[in-house]
């Protein structure tokens, strides 16, 4: 599948695409409750990401780095990327991986996204958006067991044309 998209975005990457740059906030909570030990922790904040994307047609790129200030309990740094279909209306697949108190997660996210992206004027656009990240498990510090960590992310960018 990440092959026929690169091709296809090969293809029309001879037809001017448009980039654009910008930034946003998530709200995300997980799924289930996280428990470590007898502590409940957090399962809900706000994230805080730049962005970039790139649109050659039908078929776009995005690719973003999220900071998350307190992911159950520690801060995260979250650089992933999303292949995307359509344009005012759009759909797409992504992955990402994790970085916290100093090291990057075993394995990698992967999710889903769907959102309207919206030109508010002449080359802004604003993009509300959902997103489910799908997460084997998280290992928390001083714990013997993984836990499932699947999220739910409401988001809403602010992009300028380039």
């Amino acid at each position: 599948m990440i092959l026929l998209a690169l091709i296809a975005l090969t293809a029309t990457a001879a037809s001017a695409g448009e980039h654009r740059i910008g930034g946003g906030a998530n709200y995300w909570v997980s799924v289930d409750d996280i428990e470590v030990g007898d502590n409940k922790l957090d399962d809900d904040g706000i994230a805080f990401f730049g962005s970039y994307q790139y649109w050659p047609g039908l078929l776009g790129l995005e690719v973003d780095l999220e900071f998350l200030p307190d992911r159950f309990g520690e801060s995260a740094v979250s650089p992933q990327a999303y292949l995307l279909v359509g344009k005012g209306v759009y759909a797409g697949v992504g992955i990402g991986t994790t970085y916290t108190d100093g090291d990057l997660v075993d394995e990698p996210f992967f999710a889903l996204k769907a959102g309207f992206n919206l030109e508010i004027l002449p080359g802004i656009y604003a993009d509300i958006y959902g997103n489910y990240r799908f997460n084997d498990t998280a290992a928390f510090d001083n714990e013997e067991s993984d836990i499932d960590t699947d999220t739910v992310f409401l988001g809403v960018a602010v992009r300028v044309a380039l």
